[in-house]
């Protein structure tokens, strides 16, 4: 079920840098509480599969899927220079995180947390 539809697509210069940036939200395993989240802040929502959805705002798109356990699992594109905005971001909504930034050859290149 779609959210929102009204928010910004991610810039075609992110969408052609492939998947970037992946990770895990901890202790919400309710992939419709997290869109929601994600929609309250301007983001786009819209179902991908039984439980998981796509975010999408100009500067990230990602993939969140349930994992085993009471865990959420991120995947998509970031403006590599945003994923601070990204934590701050999830800091704000209360939710555990930890996300890795790759380079263009999957290299890990950055850590955070929150």
């Amino acid at each position: 079920m779609d959210m929102l539809n009204e928010g910004e697509r991610l810039g075609r210069q992110w969408d052609e840098l492939g998947n970037n940036v992946c990770g895990v939200l901890h202790g919400c395993r309710d992939t419709s509480v997290v869109a929601a989240r994600f929609v309250g802040a301007g983001w786009s929502a819209r179902s991908s599969s039984w439980y998981g959805y796509e975010l999408e705002t100009n500067w990230c798109r990602l993939e969140i899927d349930p994992a085993d356990g009471p865990d959420v699992l991120l995947n998509g594109v970031v403006d590599p220079a945003r994923l601070d905005d990204l934590g701050r971001l999830l800091d704000s909504f209360g939710l555990p995180y930890e996300l890795e930034l790759s380079d263009e050859n999957d290299v890990p290149i950055r850590e955070i947390s929150g």
